[in-house]
């Protein structure tokens, strides 16, 4: 195929490809490595309770479990992130009152969410690990985030937890901004609405992030 020379075919075949079959070409160095679990909190996991459940994360708390556990007993460290009441509110964007995601015409007493930022007990963090709350989607905006990975000599981030295609997607996003190695855990990852959770993973496979199931995680940890 000659330079000048791409049809619209050969364009379209070329994505195609990279986002079915792309895998970024980096070797996963657990040294280098720390895993965050993107808001694994009662909002989004315990069963029924708010508007924003999502059943899927509910569904592979035990699969993000087993990721944990592994990451821990390989000195991979494990950083929590969680929206809570910080700064009385006052740190969130402007604009995201005025987002249909935030169910206003729903009848209930919204106050009782996303307070205290409880991670779901079952993966709940050791004393010694990390809990960021944050202010917004991605993990990296107004926290200090960058600045912990770096001080523990950390380059790449290996992300599971919920929304997929909202925090954890943004995550990726700004990991990949600042320079981080990102992988993308796509089954321990869930979305809010699962028919955008293979669409998404496409798009973090072509242009951000490592995709690989849990099992291959854990594997290139050993």
């Amino acid at each position: 195929m000659k330079t000048g020379h791409f049809t619209e075919q050969d364009v379209l075949d070329l994505a195609r490809k990279a986002y079915d079959e792309g895998d970024a070409k980096f070797e996963i160095v657990p040294e280098k490595c720390a895993l965050l679990v993107i808001d694994m909190q009662d909002e989004f996991v315990k069963p029924h309770w708010a508007p924003d459940w999502v059943p899927e994360a509910t569904r592979q708390v035990p699969l993000i479990k087993r990721l944990i556990e592994h990451c821990r007993s390989k000195n991979v460290p494990v950083i929590y992130t969680v929206y809570s009441r910080t700064h009385h509110y006052h740190d969130r964007p402007m604009t995201g009152k005025f987002m249909p995601g935030r169910y206003a015409e729903l009848d209930i007493d919204f106050s009782q969410f996303f307070v205290k930022g409880q991670v779901w007990h079952e993966l709940a963090p050791r004393e010694d690990e990390i809990v960021i709350h944050k202010p917004s989607y991605g993990a990296f905006c107004d926290t200090p985030l960058e600045t912990i990975l770096k001080n523990l000599g950390k380059d790449t981030v290996i992300i599971c937890g919920t929304v997929t295609n909202i925090c954890c997607g943004m995550t990726a996003r700004q990991a990949y901004e600042r320079s981080f190695k990102v992988v993308f855990g796509s089954d321990v990852t869930s979305s809010d609405y699962p028919e955008l959770q293979e669409p998404e993973l496409k798009v973090l496979r072509k242009n951000f992030a490592r995709v690989l199931s849990a099992d291959e995680i854990i594997d290139a940890l050993r």
